[in-house]
């Protein structure tokens, strides 16, 4: 950490500011670019006058991981820009179109050594062995390990999906080579062959890279859940204020590292002042500008705590939420009405992955409310969530 400091942490600085991240990326992606630049150029020649396709498709997979460096040069260029009019929550979002783009140049190499291969294993044509091919290629893969382990740990460091697919890639390269210098030693020792099923196999092992790199990013791109200890957390924060009962309708936006927006209802007694509720929501919302890189927006939710009936009915609404399934959760628990006639109006919220339809859960939910009270109606609007991001409240329990 000492030597990552001094080399690219300035004073006061973070290890995953934008800054610091945009200088490790350039770092990367220029070392990269050199060092691709030289295997691609040595293993086309020696492909070309010994005839090994594999070795040839090794040196052009090289060559397409200079622009794959290209690649994450520009989006690390771009994601450091501040946001502007166009783009008001900043470009961070330009590192993992860059992923994308590694990951759909790496599939671009599997299909074309993959071709490749085909038409050499169809051919008369054999292969010649070099021990200088076999030194290059020993090197290639001493070379391709080093990348992989040192753009996995600057990843680590700056938390960047650019440079994970980068050292992902680097290690399926290793991997690739290492299996064409096996099977040349392998043609040498028996007289067989295996240039153009080793070059097939390389394909299908480097498609699978690029396929798991592009599924991880689009991933994100299209909203993935947060994760578990980003959640605990947050919820850890906000009900270490004094005041809150609990928390739901919980909901983080990831635009990029450092960039992770999120907003929450948060739940106080109801006779708490709305001066004093202002106050508090704006004393959460500072607590997070200033200890992490969430930018929260809270909004208060108002619970009765010191009504026998209210507390009453809330239980019996919890029961019969309960019976229907009991990983289902209410909120926003309300009691409307008179002295003969009184609607429990809250909301209720289910797993993404349950199986009943939304209406069909709130019609069980009115038709149990009104067997067990025919004065009571409810009024219930059901909504999907992810469970991790509910907090129970103590009255839960009243």
């Amino acid at each position: 950490m000492s030597m990552f400091a001094k080399c690219f942490i300035k004073e006061g600085e973070k290890p995953t500011s934008p800054a610091v991240r945009e200088r490790v990326g350039k770092f990367s992606g220029g070392l990269g670019i050199a060092l691709n630049t030289l295997l691609a150029a040595a293993k086309i020649a020696a492909g070309a006058l010994t005839g090994m396709i594999s070795v040839l498709a090794d040196g052009l997979n090289n060559l397409t991981d200079c622009g794959s460096n290209v690649v994450s040069l520009i989006g690390f260029k771009m994601s450091g820009k501040p946001a502007d009019k166009e783009h008001p929550f900043g470009h961070q979002r330009a590192e993992s179109i860059a992923a994308l783009v590694i990951a759909l140049i790496v599939l671009v190499v599997a299909v074309e050594l993959a071709i490749q291969s085909a038409e050499k294993i169809f051919s008369a044509e054999e292969s010649k062995f070099s021990i200088v091919l076999a030194i290059i290629l020993a090197v290639s893969v001493a070379v391709k390990l080093f990348m992989f382990f040192f753009n996995r740990r600057l990843a680590k460091k700056v938390d960047s999906e650019a440079l994970k697919a980068t050292a992902a890639d680097s290690v399926s390269d290793a991997i690739a080579t290492a299996a064409v210098l096996l099977s040349l030693f392998i043609t040498r020792w028996t007289g067989v062959d295996l240039d153009g099923y080793m070059g097939a196999a390389v394909a299908v092992f480097i498609a699978f890279t690029g396929g798991s790199i592009l599924k991880e990013t689009i991933s994100r791109l299209l909203g993935r859940a947060p994760a578990p200890e980003i959640i605990r957390e947050i919820q850890d924060k906000v009900l270490s204020f004094p005041g809150v009962h609990g928390l739901h309708d919980l909901a983080v936006h990831n635009y990029g590292q450092n960039k992770l927006y999120a907003t929450v209802h948060v739940e106080v007694d109801s006779h708490m002042p709305i001066m004093a509720a202002h106050d508090l929501a704006d004393e959460i919302e500072k607590k997070f500008a200033s200890e992490t890189d969430i930018s929260m927006t809270v909004h208060i939710d108002p619970l009765v705590l010191d009504d026998p009936k209210v507390n009453r009915l809330r239980r019996e609404a919890e029961q019969v939420v309960a019976a229907v399934d009991p990983s289902f959760r209410i909120h926003d628990f309300r009691v409307i009405g008179g002295q003969t006639h009184s609607n429990l109006v809250f909301d209720v919220a289910i797993p993404f992955d349950c199986k009943q339809e939304e209406s069909e859960i709130a019609r069980r939910i009115r038709d149990g409310i009104s067997l067990s009270d025919e004065n009571l109606g409810a009024v219930v609007t059901v909504e999907r969530q992810n469970m991790d991001e509910y907090s129970f409240h103590p009255t839960a329990k009243l």
